[in-house]
């Protein structure tokens, strides 16, 4: 587990042709040029395939000798973002007719060696990421991947089975380096904080002490060493607010129990480093979040482990780190020694080709609302939809539902929903799933077949989405065998009226008291199932699929109504279902989202909604008995049904209310 290799080729650039770099492997790569960064890869891929990256590297080639290197991590370990499958690495540099290089073929041969200054036994970042970051290095630790003629000791490598081989399908982000904006404070601290004895004690960071069977890594007692408990041994003493321009040449002298803080205007996803100089043995800590908690950077809010160590003999070193990130602010701590730092930045990695729209209008909140959304949209659309660039990454499905269908507006394309249902589409099963349930988030492993038992019938109602935004019916025909076997699987929880009940697995209807209700029976599920019936109906020319629907919304519409709201649940009373009295906000707004309920059928109701629901509901507190809804999914569903009706003014008062404030953090 957490086995760095490094592999490296010297070819000869033919003059006068084009020269492709053609890659993939597994868990995940980075990819250097003669000694510059190339990208970080590969997509991600569902269960025995790999996606291909290429590269036309041509005008960057120089005469004579050129050096390509990668380094590959192998993690190993399940996780929410990525597989666990045997790690690797199949590439090839090539014109239009030879092979200047391989991993397995022709022309030079890469060749492999581990990398020691990654450390290989540290604790995982998250419970849905794999491991942290942790190095131990000397000045010429990357030498091997910036010079040709460097020493290098290889290592044998064993050929592995051929994955079936797909396209990337999607753009390369930029890489863009942003500086920070400013330095927004400096200080002192010292050794005064209090620890946990353990990260099994550590309540922070709960997925610590999970290691086990269910979620792979090193235990505890294991680890070489912990910098997410040693950072909490130390205790700010002196933090002075200075917020100066930032100049990327200028160098920074940092004193052991010396920090400085970065701003970088903006939270942005990608690989953060910098130039660091220093003169003799020195441990600098980079601590980051996407806010300061009263001041300072609190690197334990998002339960991740947002410490990375680096411990350096004297030299100079270019430091970044492997694997993506998401922050604002960045604190550089020195924990003994010292160190002259210059040049920090974020190389974002983030979808490059989101900006055929553009939206300006005369309220600066909307105009705000827009660039933070299209911010979070392009940090979260790379190779497929993920939930968040920072503590899971995860490739959920149900929320691309929403996100995906802003891409034909900030993209002009669905190539990165395509690669979405592709990666459902391809495996031949899926691995501790029930027959014909899909996962949760995938690619990824759910071990123990945990599954959220609602996300697939989401999964069909953007599928008819998707085919209505790309017209790609030929995506939506592979998948005929896999929509019509999650039916397969519903069927035997329909009770006499259609209905389905005691479901199994994660029963989620939303982040709020809507999910103390889902059991034994749940309205808005059933309202959920009608919809993808009939979507499903309407995709494969299946009639009976959209008379199924139409009947179980006739009778959600008699037993969930009681007069003024729809219901949550029914419960078993004599042995026979009976509505209970529980009702939500966001039971509502599942009847007209999901065509159960529209405003000419319930116009009380729907006055109701519009009038004196939503974001005033927090100062009027009207209807108390009834509990809010969450931001998701309830506050979008309430953005789209008003939306749907025109009410597009209340649209955005309700928009801005509801988000700006996230925007302003």
């Amino acid at each position: 587990m957490n086995l760095f290799v490094g592999f490296c080729a010297v070819f000869e650039a033919p003059a006068g042709r084009h020269v492709y770099l053609r890659m993939t492997g597994c868990t995940f790569y980075q990819v250097y040029l003669n000694g510059k960064f190339q990208g970080w890869g590969p997509g991600r891929a569902p269960l025995n395939y790999a996606r291909v990256d290429l590269w036309d590297i041509t005008d960057l080639l120089v005469e004579g000798k050129n050096l390509v290197s990668v380094e590959v991590a192998g993690y190993n370990v399940n996780a929410f973002y990525v597989m666990n499958e045997p790690s690797f690495l199949q590439a090839e540099v090539v014109t239009d007719s030879d092979v200047l290089a391989s991993t397995g073929g022709d022309g030079q041969q890469f060749k492999a060696k581990v990398l020691p200054h990654h450390i290989q036994k540290v604790q995982r970042y998250t419970f849905q990421r794999t491991f942290s970051e942790v190095y131990h290095m000397e000045a010429q630790s990357n030498a091997w991947r910036e010079h040709a003629g460097f020493p290098f000791e290889p290592v044998a490598c064993e050929v592995t089975p051929q994955r079936k081989l797909i396209a990337r399908g999607v753009a390369f982000p930029n890489y863009a380096k942003r500086q920070p904006e400013m330095i927004a404070a400096e200080g002192e601290f010292d050794w005064s904080g209090k620890a946990p004895k353990s990260l099994m004690e550590d309540r922070s960071i709960p997925s610590a002490a999970r290691i086990g069977p269910g979620m792979l890594g090193y235990a505890w007692t294991d680890l070489a060493e912990i910098p997410y408990l040693e950072a909490q041994k130390t205790a700010t003493e002196v933090n002075n607010r200075i917020d100066q321009p930032y100049v990327p040449d200028r160098s920074l002298r940092i004193k052991a129990s010396q920090f400085k803080t970065f701003d970088f205007g903006t939270n942005l996803p990608g690989f953060f480093g910098a130039h660091v100089t220093v003169k003799t043995p020195t441990k600098i800590y980079f601590t980051w979040d996407e806010t300061l908690a009263d001041g300072d950077v609190d690197y334990k809010r998002l339960m991740c482990c947002n410490v990375l160590a680096y411990t350096l003999a004297p030299g100079e070193y270019d430091l970044e780190t492997f694997e993506p990130y998401g922050l604002q602010f960045l604190k550089l701590m020195v924990l003994g020694g010292e160190c002259e730092v210059d040049h920090i930045f974020i190389r974002e990695y983030a979808a490059s080709d989101i900006w055929t729209a553009d939206f300006h209008c005369n309220d600066a909140r909307l105009n705000e609302l827009f660039a933070a959304g299209r911010e979070c949209y392009r940090a979260n659309a790379l190779d497929t939809y993920q939930d968040n660039p920072t503590r899971e990454r995860g490739t959920w499905i149900c929320d691309p539902l929403f996100s995906a269908s802003a891409a034909p507006l900030l993209s002009g394309h669905t190539k990165v929903e395509r690669n979405l249902f592709q990666n459902y589409m391809l495996p031949d099963h899926f691995v501790d799933m029930p027959d014909g349930m899909l996962p949760m988030c995938y690619p990824a492993d759910q071990y123990g077949g945990t599954f959220v038992t609602q996300w697939p019938l989401w999964f069909i109602l953007q599928l008819e989405k998707y085919l209505e935004r790309s017209g790609d019916r030929q995506m939506v025909a592979d998948l005929r065998a896999r929509v019509l076997k999650l039916f397969d699987y519903f069927r035997p929880f329909q009770n006499a009226d259609g209905l389905l009940h005691d479901l199994q697995g994660w029963v989620f209807v939303e982040w709020s008291r809507s999910n103390e209700y889902v059991q034994p029976l749940n309205y808005p599920t059933n309202m959920l199932y009608a919809a993808s019936l009939a979507a499903a109906g309407r995709m494969y020319n299946l009639p009976q699929f959209i008379d199924q629907a139409e009947g179980l919304r006739k009778v959600v519409r008699e037993q969930s109504y009681d007069g003024q709201f729809f219901v949550d649940n029914a419960v078993r009373k004599d042995g026979k279902l009976v509505p209970t009295h529980n009702r939500t906000e966001t039971c509502q707004y599942y009847a007209f989202f999901f065509d159960v309920a529209a405003p000419e059928t319930y116009p009380h109701l729907w006055e109701t909604l519009v009038k004196e629901f939503g974001p005033r509901r927090h100062t009027t507190k009207a209807y108390p008995d009834i509990p809010p809804s969450n931001a998701f999914m309830g506050n979008v569903m309430r953005q789209d049904i008003l939306s749907r009706a025109g009410l597009t003014d209340q649209v955005a008062h309700e928009a801005i209310d509801n988000l700006l404030y996230m925007a302003e953090i």
